[in-house]
């Protein structure tokens, strides 16, 4: 996820690694946990496979040099591929790895956008007409988080639903 949502930022803007954490921090903390020493080994990868280059440097606040990264057309390929994937995963990783890319919808095209909404739509559906059985209990407070997940759940399911017809008007 943190590929992603790297990868979406620098289509915005080239930025320097400092940056783009903050950036990360600022808008998808909610979604995944941004941290020095995965920022910096997944910037040297990307430049190595080509889906990112440096730009230029420009100096720190300490007096080293940071290097600013842009996105190459290689990078935006595999962002445009990792955007519309639907890997198989967890409930909470799932819901994480939709908003990620939910932030980064302007991207990508109507049809594109719609396919995703829709899709989650489904998973969110089905998780909702069928609780883990483990979750019917007769304890008070496994009951009362059963029923606060699910009224989220419910949340979720029309929100998606106004963004779908949002989409489907515009």
């Amino acid at each position: 996820m943190l590929e992603l949502a790297t990868l979406g930022l620098l289509q915005g803007e080239p930025l320097h690694g400092y940056r783009l954490k903050q950036q990360l921090e600022l808008f998808v903390s909610g979604c995944i946990s941004v941290n020095y020493g995965a920022i910096y080994p997944l910037l040297k990868r990307l430049e190595e496979s080509g889906q990112i280059a440096t730009l230029g440097e420009e100096e720190g606040e300490a007096g080293s040099n940071r290097k600013i990264y842009s996105i190459t057309e290689s990078g935006r390929d595999r962002w445009r591929q990792k955007m519309l994937e639907h890997p198989q995963e967890s409930w909470v990783n799932s819901r994480s790895r939709f908003f990620i890319k939910f932030f980064f919808f302007s991207y990508l095209e109507p049809g594109e956008r719609i396919k995703l909404l829709e899709h989650r739509l489904l998973v969110c559906k089905l998780r909702l007409e069928s609780p883990e059985p483990e979750m019917i209990t007769a304890d008070t407070y496994q009951a009362t988080a059963w029923e606060y997940f699910r009224q989220l759940l419910q949340g979720e399911i029309e929100w998606l639903i106004e963004q779908l017809a949002q989409e489907r008007t515009d």
